[in-house]
């Protein structure tokens, strides 16, 4: 656990510099908690891509904490903004219990634009559950980006799981059935399927992403399954757009956020969580293969504010 909550720490430091510690340096400033203290407050959550509206619930509800409870020790109102931002992201605990009772094969989705880090997610994906003990396959259903399939390939050798492919323009259903098949008679727990990041239009998009789901709920009616959408966290703001774009298409069960260590402005993950509702399954912590973890909303806030 501690080595996991280090590399949390390091893929967060950017985000900290920046965000926490300005948010240190106005509890330092101000003798009293007044409006100017929140007007700086909201303007530090705000530039770290916090979001205006998911930043103005938050300082409504730290006033009103405040108040009530008549805080006046810096120490106990930033303890409090603690246990605000940790409850605006929520935990994962439901998604949790009903993977709990998944049967085999669990069929996953992965969806994202390209350039988000898709399929190195997928290879950290595969090597994760691998090392959990589940028996993994990777289906190269992205037929339309060239070197796709062979992307996905060097993951497939290099986490030492199997892969279902066709050839490059191939109908990606076709595809997915195929690793279906193919997981049932290996007895395969967990089918990792890579998708198009784009397409021609939205409307071609949404048509193959439906059609993909059609083959999954036809041949695997008794199975969990799951549309998990990838996000770079350097977007920001941008990453809004994309979720929104995306749930417009599909069902998205969960997000996968990639490159927080590589941006200042992790706060994007709470304008996330607050604006849309969508549960952040897991977040890059790193370039390693390794380097995913399951999202934990208390260790992310932790993170944040560890000395």
């Amino acid at each position: 656990m501690f080595k996991i909550f280090g590399k949390l720490k390091d893929s967060l430091k950017k985000t900290k510099d920046s965000m926490m510690n300005r948010i240190e340096s106005v509890f330092k400033k101000f003798s009293k908690i007044d409006e100017e203290f929140f007007s700086e407050l909201e303007e530090i959550l705000i530039f770290a891509d916090v979001g205006v509206s998911t930043t103005e619930k938050i300082c409504e509800n730290l006033k009103d904490n405040v108040r009530k409870n008549r805080l006046t020790d810096p120490k106990d109102i930033k303890n409090n903004l603690k246990e605000i931002l940790a409850k605006t992201l929520n935990s994962n605990d439901e998604i949790e219990k009903e993977q709990n009772k998944i049967t085999s094969p669990h069929a996953v989705l992965v969806v994202g634009v390209n350039g988000v880090g898709k399929t190195t997610t997928i290879g950290k994906l595969a090597n994760m559950y691998k090392k959990e003990g589940k028996k993994v396959l990777l289906s190269a259903a992205d037929t339309f980006r060239a070197a796709a399939i062979d992307q996905l390939e060097v993951w497939a050798n290099r986490t030492g799981v199997s892969i279902v492919k066709q050839k490059e323009g191939a109908d990606p259903a076709a595809v997915l059935y195929d690793s279906i098949n193919a997981a049932r008679s290996r007895k395969v727990d967990i089918i990792l399927c890579d998708t198009a990041g784009r397409l021609h239009n939205k409307k071609n998009l949404m048509e193959e992403l439906a059609k993909l789901n059609r083959v999954i709920n036809k041949n695997l009616e008794n199975s969990y399954i799951e549309t998990l959408l990838v996000i770079d966290a350097t977007t920001g703001q941008n990453a809004i757009s994309q979720v929104k774009e995306f749930k417009d298409v599909t069902n998205i069960t969960g997000l996968i956020l990639t490159k927080l260590d590589g941006t200042a402005k992790g706060g994007i993950v709470f304008a996330i969580k607050n604006e849309l509702n969508v549960p952040i399954k897991y977040i890059g912590t790193g370039e390693g293969v390794d380097d995913i973890e399951p999202f934990n909303a208390k260790e992310f806030v932790d993170a944040l504010f560890e000395d």
